[in-house]
């Protein structure tokens, strides 16, 4: 999602004669944009001001700090680093022009961190700033579900879905701009409810089905979605919407049911195993992803055992793993019996270990088959492309140019070390060097 806002940040800003540049220097405004999910985010947003108050100091650079670490500390910033000429949260980058106009008049750091009236999706211009063949598109901000370890409702305010128009408005644009992939966008995706045109609401599986007849769109996404808003409509998108790719990131963060009630999080471990069976009734050939979070506070040895066989029972393409992280201000960074750094790091290493092998396992599975590969952009080296499957895995092939923004059907020859290796099928679209060989 800071993806996106910062390329909204980059279009709101063209007005002013603003464009992106490839590093600091020269630059006449630096923004940092931030996140606060995991510990010390903000450390690091006060060790990269300082190295870049120097430009400020010799060049004038104008220097924003945005983002959730913003929305969370805009004070605290300011106390420290008074030298910031903008601070804003996530909620507030469609009045970016206004802050910076102001700050450049000499008045003062522009702070805003307040949860606006206006919809800020109202007063973004079209998307200007191309994305390439893969684009990300927000639909729907914030979160109701308050689970006990988390910052984002705090920082990301209510959840807030956009009208179907406007979201099938912006992805137009975006396939206009080259986009052929789209990844629909949200703390809470899946609990999308916007109003159509007849004022009826509609949920996330409609609302890919609209955008599924855009010409020139071929493949959709979603992320991040909650297990208790998988409805029965999304799961038959997987089924009956060619352009709904077979991947699904759904975090769960425990197997174990004592540590997801601490958490909140709204659903028990038998619960998470029933929409796995259902999605894969719908789409045999999906593949998930998911979170998830070891030493919660209280979490014993058994906890963390019913994680472990739910990570085997189930079966992961991929995973993000971390260790508990107190967030100040969350209920969880208030439990006393918080877990020995030492048992949570020896416990991240069993279930990042037992991921990785489920991982190789996956991608391994597709060596000497033939699957759609959607080819993005240039490779490390001379003549090849990268690519992605349907299931999210990179491939490279040596290929021309001419394949970029092609689905091309490619055989899967091995596996690298943290890619697939690939021949086209298409030699329409072989590169000079495979010519030559």
């Amino acid at each position: 999602m800071n993806v996106y806002d910062s390329a909204r940040m980059a279009d709101v800003l063209a007005p002013l004669g603003f464009c992106p540049v490839d590093s600091a220097e020269g630059a006449d405004l630096v923004i940092l944009n931030t996140c606060h999910i995991r510990e010390k985010a903000s450390e690091k947003v006060f060790s990269e001001l300082g190295r870049l108050k120097p430009l400020k100091d010799r060049d004038g650079t104008m220097l924003a700090v945005a983002g959730c670490v913003a929305q969370a500390e805009g004070e605290a910033i300011l106390a420290r680093a008074p030298y910031v000429d903008v601070v804003l949260g996530p909620q507030a980058y469609h009045r970016l022009p206004e802050l910076v106009a102001r700050a450049a008049r000499g008045a003062g750091t522009a702070l805003d961190t307040d949860f606006p009236v206006d919809v800020k999706f109202d007063h973004l211009p079209a998307p200007a700033t191309a994305q390439g063949v893969s684009a990300f598109l927000t639909v729907q901000e914030g979160c109701d579900k308050f689970c006990t370890f988390c910052v984002v409702p705090y920082t990301r305010g209510a959840e807030y879905s956009r009208e179907p128009a406007s979201v099938e408005a912006e992805a137009r644009a975006l396939v206009a701009n080259g986009a052929v992939e789209l990844t629909l966008l949200g703390q809470n995706v899946n609990a999308y409810h916007g109003r159509d045109e007849t004022g009826a609401e509609i949920g996330l599986g409609a609302l890919m089905r609209r955008l599924s007849r855009i010409d020139g769109l071929k493949r959709l996404r979603y992320t991040t979605s909650h297990p208790r808003d998988m409805d029965a409509d999304l799961i038959a998108a997987h089924a009956d919407t060619p352009a709904v790719m077979p991947y699904v990131h759904l975090p769960v963060q425990s197997g174990s049911d004592r540590i997801l009630d601490a958490m909140n999080r709204g659903h028990t471990a038998e619960q998470y195993r029933d929409l796995v069976r259902r999605l894969r009734s719908a789409r045999p050939d999906i593949a998930l992803s998911s979170d998830f979070i070891v030493g919660f506070p209280g979490e014993t040895d058994a906890d963390f055992e019913a994680t472990m066989a739910l990570v085997a029972e189930i079966g992961f393409a991929a995973a993000y793993s971390f260790k508990y992280s107190p967030r100040p201000g969350t209920p969880a960074a208030l439990i006393a019996a918080q877990v020995p750094e030492a048992v949570q790091d020896a416990r991240l290493q069993r279930l990042q270990a037992l991921l990785r092998d489920q991982q190789d396992a996956f991608n391994r599975a597709l060596i000497g088959k033939t699957v759609p590969v959607l080819y993005a952009r240039e490779g490390r080296h001379a003549g090849q492309l990268v690519g992605k499957t349907p299931w999210l895995q990179p491939v490279h092939a040596h290929a021309s140019n001419a394949a970029a923004g092609q689905i091309l059907e490619t055989r899967i020859l091995a596996l690298a070390p943290n890619s697939l290796a690939g021949e086209i099928c298409d030699t329409r679209f072989d590169s000079a060097e495979r010519r030559s060989a």
